[in-house]
C-alpha cells in the first residue's frame, strides 16, 4: 500500500528544494513532534547516492536512523528514493502561491496506516513551517 501525504509551501520552489536537501536544514524541520529531534543527517544527492538522517528522543529514551539510496533526482521537481524494501517519492510542484510538496511512500505493517500518513505529515507541516520562517 502507498500512502502519500503534501503540504503548500510559500516559498520559491529553489528555496524549497535547498531546504529539503541540505543536513543543516534538515536537522532543523525533520520531527514529527516537539518531543523528538534529529540529531544528524548527511545527504549525497545524485542517483545512487546515500542520505541518513538520526531521529531521537529529546528525552534520550529511544532513536533509529533513516536512511536510503536515492535511485532518481530531477532538480528543483522530483526526489525518488529507495529505504530497506521500500520505496518514496517526493514531488515539487511550483502553483501560483507556493510550491506542493506531495510525498508518496510504500507504508510499513508495524504501524497503522493512520499512524504513518499523521507522522509523515507532521514531518512535512514540519518542514512547510521551517522554510516560511527563513523568508
Amino acid at each position: 500500500m502507498r500512502i502519500t501525504v503534501e503540504t503548500l509551501v510559500k516559498a520559491p520552489v529553489a528555496k524549497v528544494w535547498s531546504a529539503y536537501t541540505t543536513p543543516s536544514d534538515i536537522k532543523q524541520w525533520n520531527a514529527a513532534s516537539d518531543d523528538w529531534h534529529t540529531t544528524s543527517s548527511a545527504v549525497d544527492l545524485r542517483e545512487g547516492g546515500t542520505f541518513t538522517s538520526r531521529m531521537e528522543a529529546k528525552d534520550g529514551s529511544f532513536g533509529f536512523d533513516f536512511a536510503g539510496t536515492y535511485t532518481k533526482i530531477v532538480p528543483h521537481a522530483l526526489i525518488e528514493y529507495s529505504f530497506g524494501d521500500r520505496v518514496a517519492m517526493v514531488e515539487f510542484v511550483p502553483g501560483a502561491t507556493g510550491v506542493t510538496v506531495r510525498v508518496t511512500f510504500d507504508a510499513e505493517t508495524e504501524h497503522s496506516v493512520e499512524q504513518q500518513r499523521q507522522g509523515w505529515q507532521a514531518i512535512l507541516n514540519n518542514f512547510a513551517k521551517h522554510v516560511e520562517a527563513q523568508r
